[in-house]
């Protein structure tokens, strides 16, 4: 194979439309747009969502609702899994080692949902009022 011989495969390449070229074409005259109206000359459309001077739905609607993004980052533990965990000193790495957390979280919270029986050390991580009560019943502590 040479340079000067390659050559695109069969029917890949096509010869491209030409319109306004006279009767014989099959796309003379109106050339494939219509009679009249806004879409039959050159340059004239309208912008996307335009309903003919008609309120647009996107305005026809009230604005609702917002979802951070920088939410994806938080994440909550419960006392109950940390029961589950086991473990003396907890913080973030073991969290996401044990798949307790995301490995993209950022802030984890200690909620008080469930039981802590045993005594567990949080390291950087932060626990609500009431988990951080139950946590320090339990013997633990909150660094």
């Amino acid at each position: 194979m040479e340079l000067n011989s390659i050559k695109p495969a069969e029917g890949a390449r096509h010869a491209k439309r030409r319109v306004g070229r006279g009767i014989g074409s099959g796309l003379g005259k109106t050339a494939g747009r219509g009679h009249k109206g806004q879409k039959s000359r050159a340059g004239g459309y309208h912008k996307v969502g335009f309903e003919g001077g008609q309120m647009p739905l996107q305005r026809r609607l009230p604005k609702r609702g917002f979802k951070s993004q920088s939410l994806k980052f938080n994440a909550e533990v419960t006392l109950t899994t940390l029961e589950r965990l086991g473990l003396a000193e907890v913080d973030m790495l073991a969290l996401k080692q044990a798949g307790a957390v995301n490995a993209i979280a950022k802030v984890v919270k200690v909620i008080k949902s469930g039981t802590l029986t045993r005594p567990v050390k949080l390291i950087g991580i932060g626990a609500t009022a009431g988990a951080k009560a139950a946590i320090e019943a339990a013997g633990g502590q909150v660094a």
